[in-house]
């Protein structure tokens, strides 16, 4: 009996052992049996621009290869028309405003929320192999566990064997800067397009050379597609085509005068095309070769990822996926929103938030007198650049293509199907009340349940928020949703908004009187019975910026010299963000009313002129000071 029961024993082990190896066994190929996904990035590229989207524009014959076995997706969005911005709403699938990463160029890296990590850490915990070559210019941040290898020599072929791997290339060639060309470099590179049968889009003067320089950006169009080819090429000869999702699309809009850094469509609406391998292409709620209608966003391009490999999304995340497990063709198409921001970019000030819904998009203007075309160290290297703004000087542009160069409305609608340039705002022709209406609700909606941060100054967040700047943002939601409340008094008939700004002005919150000065000068000489409140903060607030803001308005409307204030509040700056703030409103008032201010480098610290950009040196320089340290 006992050798039966021992016997027993050993089969019954025998058995359990046997299950136990399978189950790992089969554990180790489902973790192994996911796909491979890859991105191509193109730097500066939106959809305008190119013959998959356009009449006119660019052939990309590696690219429409890929959208031939994938899907083309008709509407994705950047939630920001800028570099580090759109990345950094990217690797943590957050809005950026809401996590402090909206700021171009950075002053302080801020940390990922609480209990959420970059994207590519949780693939790498499920086995992935993860590469990044090479940009990565984030706001935010990143720990050593989001990356296997981010350089210019990382590669996906370095992972071991069977492992899955996500892997991004970056490509450089269509950046901004390579618009920088010096006349005398226009004759020696040669375009296959003739700039003489190109016609720029309304918004720009018909010039040689703005119809070079559209002619040279498609040059690079072609040069960026040639280098895809060549990267799809090592993919195939890797044989990987049949594991691998390759996603190319741009990492923000384009960047010919008025689209990168600026939240119109030209600076948002990016080109997306996902190829689908066959293997899997039953994660994929579309046929290969289709086109897909439904909204798309940089916000949801990280849980996508982590959805086609069967990974959880973080819900600390904002964004959705829209490929993978779970998602079907109609609801994908019923998507039809997208949330974008604007905020500094270099040492340009704006604060600018926009809603696409369906065809309708409403833009709101916070701060309507920093018009577009206000000066920017690095926009105006273009020669297209420093041409329109001549030409605007010298009275030669029609009414579409001056709008850069003036005062903004505080919102402005359009109907993207019928006006995809926008240039004509319907707010301004009292058409569509019902859906301004609506959609204005719908931003105020938006920024306050974030709650979006740039409603304070972003030197006070420095100083405040950006430790935990979400936590800030929680503990300041009552406080942001009131400052939102007094910068939308400028939407309202100045009559209906008299009590709301003289409240405002009148507040013991520096930071409503902040704003109440803000909606004066988006009013103008319509709130002339606020100059005597204002020469009063101009002169005697305790907040710095309180007193810059007043005077600001005072120069706007001409009802005061604001040159002794300005001058006076740069030389009381307390870090170098606030000076280039204060710096904004000089050049403004300089470039608008013609006030010139005696300003020099030694009424800022010397330590805010170092660096290899600093942004105080740059708004110095244009004001023709001479920054250069002994």
């Amino acid at each position: 009996m006992q050798t039966k029961r021992s016997e027993s024993s050993t089969v019954l082990s025998s058995k359990v052992l046997f299950i136990l190896a399978f189950f790992y066994l089969a554990n180790v190929l489902i973790g192994q049996d996911r796909p491979n996904i890859v991105w191509i990035v193109s730097e500066d590229n939106s959809k305008h621009y190119m013959a998959l989207y356009e009449k006119g524009g660019a052939v990309m014959p590696n690219i429409e290869r890929l959208a031939k076995q994938g899907i083309v997706f008709n509407n994705a969005f950047s939630q920001a028309p800028v570099c580090s911005v759109a990345r950094s709403t990217i690797i943590s699938g957050c809005y950026a405003p809401r996590v402090g990463a909206q700021y171009h160029r950075r002053t302080k890296s801020v940390p990922m929320p609480d209990g959420l990590k970059m994207f590519p850490y949780y693939l790498k915990q499920a086995g992935y192999y993860t590469t990044n070559n090479s940009k990565e210019d984030y706001n935010i941040i990143k720990t050593k566990d989001v990356w296997d290898f981010s350089s210019n020599k990382s590669t996906y072929r370095n992972r071991k064997e069977g492992q899955p791997f996500f892997h991004v290339q970056n490509f450089g060639i269509t950046h901004e800067g390579k618009l920088h060309f010096k006349e005398v470099e226009m004759e020696a590179n040669e375009t296959t397009v003739d700039p003489e049968t190109i016609t720029p889009f309304p918004y720009h003067p018909q010039t040689p050379l703005f119809q070079y320089t559209y002619a040279w950006y498609y040059e690079l169009h072609k040069k960026v597609d040639e280098a895809i080819g060549k990267f799809l090429k090592q993919l195939e000869e890797d044989g990987l085509m049949d594991d691998t999702f390759i996603f190319y699309y741009g990492d923000h809009g384009g960047v010919l005068p008025g689209s990168k850094g600026y939240i119109y469509e030209r600076g948002l609406h990016v080109p997306m095309v996902v190829y689908v391998p066959e293997k899997w292409k039953h994660l994929v709620p579309a046929t290969r070769g289709s086109r897909v209608d439904g909204f798309v966003r940089f916000i949801d391009l990280g849980p996508t990822v982590l959805n086609l490999a069967g990974i959880e999304v973080p819900p600390a995340m904002d964004g959705k996926p829209f490929l993978g497990k779970g998602v079907d063709l109609k609801t994908l198409n019923a998507r039809d929103r997208a949330f974008s921001y604007a905020d500094r970019f270099d040492e340009k000030y704006d604060l600018v938030r926009a809603i696409r819904i369906g065809k309708y998009k409403y833009m709101r203007n916070y701060q309507p007198f920093n018009f577009d075309g206000l000066y920017n160290f690095y926009r105006y290297r273009m020669l297209a650049y420093k041409e329109w703004q001549d030409l605007y000087k010298a009275g030669k542009l029609n009414e579409a293509q001056r709008q850069f160069f003036e005062k903004r409305p505080a919102e402005s609608l359009y109907n993207i199907e019928d006006d995809p340039h926008e240039v004509k705002n319907l707010v301004v022709t009292r058409k569509k009340r019902s859906v301004l209406k609506r959609m204005r609700k719908e931003m105020q909606r938006q920024v306050k349940s974030m709650p979006d941060l740039s409603f304070f100054p972003e030197s006070h967040l420095i100083e405040n928020a950006w430790d935990n700047p979400v936590l800030f943002g929680q503990n300041n939601k009552s406080a942001i949703a009131r400052l939102v409340d007094i910068a939308d008094l400028s939407v309202l008939p100045f009559k209906k908004a008299k009590p709301g700004i003289a409240e405002a002005l009148n507040s013991s919150d520096r930071w409503h009187r902040y704003w109440g000065l803000i909606v004066c000068s988006s009013f103008g000489k319509e709130a002339t019975e606020f100059y005597g409140k204002a020469k009063a903060l101009a002169k005697d607030d305790e907040e710095n910026l309180v007193r810059a803001r007043a005077a600001e308005f005072l120069g706007l409307t001409r009802s005061q010299d604001p040159t002794a204030v300005m001058v006076d509040c740069l030389k009381k700056a307390k870090s170098p963000t606030e000076a280039n703030l204060i710096l904004n409103s000089i050049v403004l008032l300089r470039d608008t009313e013609g006030y010139e201010f005696p300003v020099s480098k030694e009424m800022v610290r010397s330590d805010w002129l170092k660096g290899r950009v600093s942004l105080v040196r740059e708004r110095l320089i244009y004001l023709g000071v001479d920054t250069k340290i002994d």
